[in-house]
This record gives structure tokens, C-alpha cells and sequence, in this order.
């Protein structure tokens, strides 16, 4: 559902022979900061979005700029970009549970059919395309560190299958179009990241620990806090990405930061650097919830030349700086948004064209 009083930003000076590349999901946490870096790197960057869990001011001070523009659109639907068009990184999808857990049909339909939609716009443009897969294809893995290799141990019908699959299958038809058609094709499987314009309210661990400590709340750890995490920082995985567009390897490949840690761990890490007083409570670990994750990254090092640079307790500092900045009713908001008229209209939509 797209809302017409968001501005459609539409600037066309600038520098007419830079490569235009398309970024879709292009107001969310990665996809943000994808835009701010291949502005950077001289780019004319086309940023979609449909603003369902993406938030429009982490772009709007690209807004004046002559090479970017902003279309707001879903890319479930027709995607249409005049002119030439160089590279593809689709970055539109819901990516923490609280949120592709209340709207869990348009999670399908953003791997499903706006992975088919993009491929197609690429097969068109002749432009090379990157997706955003993730360490979700493994699911609850019973190998660690989890290589590309690794087929995964996912649960298909399970609460978490609905983004789980929906990556899935977008490999799939991704390496469909690479095999079939000649399109390039280029596929990044992201582990946890973290850092500035994540949403406090995403209820992923690192956000929700940070949020719990502002508020002066006790900090949640579900299951015993045994279950592992490994934690990227923005920056590094930007730039992982930049490397694994611009290489000639089609196959999947992990960018994330190896350096382990368990959950109670991490939180006790979090109590220290914010200084509360609050205590740990613990509840019901939920279904499906990996019990590690930690990724193989020989390829990314072989492949790319790329590591992780920014250690955990400097990234960490980096992103508290960020969220004791936030004003303060975004500290207090812990629900993203009604999303009720999301599913109400998909489910209108539907009966319209049964």
C-alpha cells in the first residue's frame, strides 16, 4: 500500500555518464547506507522503497543532491526505470521478525515476486544485480561456522519460514535468471549487522538491549543465553558488498564478522557500555531461533580480499552515540507501526482478482 503524500523525488541533472545503479529498499537500515556509499563512490543512485518498515529520513539528506532520486514504490509490482541501468541491489525486504511476522504474506511476495520483477528489469537493462540474501538460509544449522556449502536446517512451515523461505526461493529464481538468461547475478548471504538508523524498536537483540538500557527496563534474554550471535558493523558490510558487486563471482558468499559471542554475553557487553543498573530477566526461548550462528568467511577474504575491521567494542560505542541521541519519543515507541492496513489490503486486492 503506497502513500501519496510521500514526495516522489525525481532530480535529473547531474552527471549524465555516471553509472545509475537502483537500490530498493533504499530507506531502510543497509539500503541507506548502501545509498550513502555509492553516492560517494560517484554514482546517479535510484532509491525505491514503499516505506512499509523503512523510514524516509534515513535518505532525506540525499534529497537535494543532482545524482540521487527517490521513487516510492512497491517492488512486488511492476517495476518500471527509464534509461540505461547498470547495476540492481535488492535490499527491499521486511528483515526482523516483529516485523515479517505480522505481515508475512508481503514478505513472500518481496522475495517472490519483486525478486522475479527486478531480475526481469536487469535482463532488460543488461545490468548486473545483487540480492540480499542472508544467514537465515541456514537456519537453526547444525554445522558452525556455517560455509556457503551448507544447505541449511530450516523449517519451512515453522513462525520464521516466511523470510527463511522467501530468501530461499530468491536465491533460486536468482540463479535461475544467472543460468537461464545470462543475467549477472550476484548474491550476498548478510549475518547480523548492526549500527546507526537501526530502528530501537526492530526487536533484534542488539536494538532491543540498547532500547531496554535507555529506558531504564530490565534487558530480555530468551532461552539461557547460550545461543551464539556474531555481529558485523555496518561499515564493514557496506564495503564487503562494494567488493562483491564489482568481482566475477555469481555464487553465494557470506559477509559478516566471525567473532563469536553468546547471547548472554553480548548483554552483559551492552549493560557495561550503557551503565545501567537493571538486571537480566530471562524467558521462553521462541520457536526456530537458531541456537548459533557464526560465519565462514574464507571466500570473502579469498574472493574479495575483505574482512571485518571495526571491532565489536567500537562499533558498539559508535551505535549507542547514535540511539542517546534519538529524541525522546522514538525511545519511548516500541511498536514500528500499525501494519494492519497492509494485510487488509493485500487480502482486498486478492479477492478483487479471485
Amino acid at each position: 500500500m503506497i502513500d501519496n503524500n510521500i514526495p516522489v523525488q525525481h532530480n535529473q541533472s547531474g552527471n549524465t555518464s555516471a553509472k545509475r545503479i537502483l537500490i530498493t529498499g533504499a530507506a531502510g537500515f543497509l539500503g541507506s547506507h548502501l545509498c550513502d556509499r555509492f553516492i560517494k563512490e560517484g554514482y546517479h543512485v535510484i532509491g525505491m522503497d514503499n516505506l512499509i518498515t523503512g523510514n524516509i529520513e534515513n535518505i532525506e539528506h540525499l534529497f537535494a543532491l543532482p545524482n540521487f532520486e527517490f521513487h516510492h514504490h512497491d517492488v512486488s509490482k511492476f517495476v518500471h526505470i527509464p534509461g540505461k541501468l547498470d547495476y540492481i541491489l535488492h535490499f527491499a525486504s521486511p528483515a526482523s521478525p516483529i516485523d515479517y511476522l505480522k505481515i508475512p504474506i508481503q514478505t513472500l511476495k518481496v522475495g517472490s515476486l519483486g525478486t522475479h520483477n527486478l531480475l526481469g528489469l536487469a535482463r532488460a537493462k543488461n545490468a548486473r544485480m545483487l540480492i540480499a540474501s542472508t544467514s537465515e538460509v541456514y537456519g537453526d544449522p547444525n554445522v558452525n561456522p556455517q560455509p556457503e556449502e551448507y544447505w541449511g536446517n530450516v523449517n519451512p512451515v515453522g513462525p520464521r519460514g516466511v523470510y527463511d523461505e522467501a530468501k530461499r526461493f530468491q536465491e533460486a529464481i536468482t540463479m535461475a535468471y544467472h543460468t537461464f538468461h545470462g543475467v549477472e547475478t550476484r548474491i550476498v548471504r548478510i549475518f547480523n549487522t548492526y549500527g546507526p538508523r537501526m530502528r530501537l524498536n526492530d526487536g533484534r537483540v542488539l536494538p532491543a538491549f540498547i532500547g531496554q538500557a535507555l529506558r531504564g527496563e530490565d534487558l530480555t534474554v530468551f532461552g539461557d543465553g547460550s545461543q551464539t550471535r556474531s555481529f558485523c558493523y555496518v561499515d564493514d558490510l557496506i564495503e564487503g558488498i562494494y567488493r562483491l558487486l564489482h568481482s566475477d563471482y555469481s555464487q553465494p558468499v557470506n559477509i559478516g564478522n566471525p567473532d563469536e559471542i553468546t547471547i548472554k554475553q553480548f548483554c552483559e557487553e551492552i549493560i557495561k557500555l550503557t551503565g545501567t543498573t537493571q538486571k537480566i530477566i530471562y524467558k521462553e526461548l521462541p520457536q526456530d531461533d537458531p541456537k548459533q550462528r557464526r560465519p565462514d568467511i574464507t571466500k570473502a577474504r579469498d574472493l574479495l580480499n575483505w574482512e571485518p575491521l571495526v571491532g565489536r567494542a567500537e562499533g558498539l560505542r559508535i551505535t549507542y552515540k547514535y540511539f542517546k541521541q534519538l529524541p525522546e519519543d522514538a525511545l519511548q515507541k516500541t511498536e514500528h507501526k500499525d501494519f494492519s492496513k497492509y494485510n487488509t489490503h493485500h487480502i482486498a486486492q486478492a479477492e478483487l482478482t479471485s
